[in-house]
C-alpha cells in the first residue's frame, strides 16, 4: 500500500497562499491518479482536486480558479498551490491514491488555518 506524507499546512490570513506537498512511497507514483481532500472542524471529508496519471485535472468548485493540482512524477511528488485563501478553506487536507471506487488515504494530513 501507498504510504503519504502530507506537509506544507500552517497559519495564513485571508488572502495569503500555501503550497502543500506529498511525498509517496513505492514505484507506482508515476501510473496512478492522486487527488487532494480536506476535512474541516465537525464536517465530513470532502474532494478538493485530483490529477491523473497523464496530468489530467479537475477541481471542486470551492476552489476552482485558486488552487492548482501538479504532479512530479520524478519525486513521487504531488502539490496542492492555494491562492486568494478564505476562512472556509481552514481544514486539514489529506492526499489520496484516487481510483473508480473512491479515494485511499495513507498520511496524517496537513492542517490549514486561514484567518479572517
Amino acid at each position: 500500500q501507498v504510504q503519504f506524507v502530507e506537509s506544507g499546512g500552517g497559519l495564513v490570513q485571508s488572502g495569503g497562499s500555501l503550497r502543500l506537498s506529498c511525498a509517496a512511497s513505492g514505484n507506482i507514483f508515476s501510473n496512478i491518479a492522486m487527488g487532494w481532500y480536506r476535512q474541516a472542524p465537525g464536517k465530513q471529508r470532502e474532494f478538493v482536486a485530483r490529477i491523473s496519471s497523464g496530468g489530467i485535472t479537475n477541481y471542486a468548485d470551492s476552489v476552482k480558479g485558486r488552487f492548482t493540482i501538479s504532479r512530479d512524477n520524478a519525486k513521487n511528488t504531488l502539490y496542492l498551490e492555494m491562492n486568494s485563501l478564505k476562512p472556509e478553506d481552514t481544514a486539514v487536507y489529506y492526499c489520496a491514491r484516487v481510483r473508480s471506487w473512491g479515494p485511499t488515504f495513507g498520511g496524517q494530513g496537513t492542517q490549514v488555518t486561514v484567518s479572517s
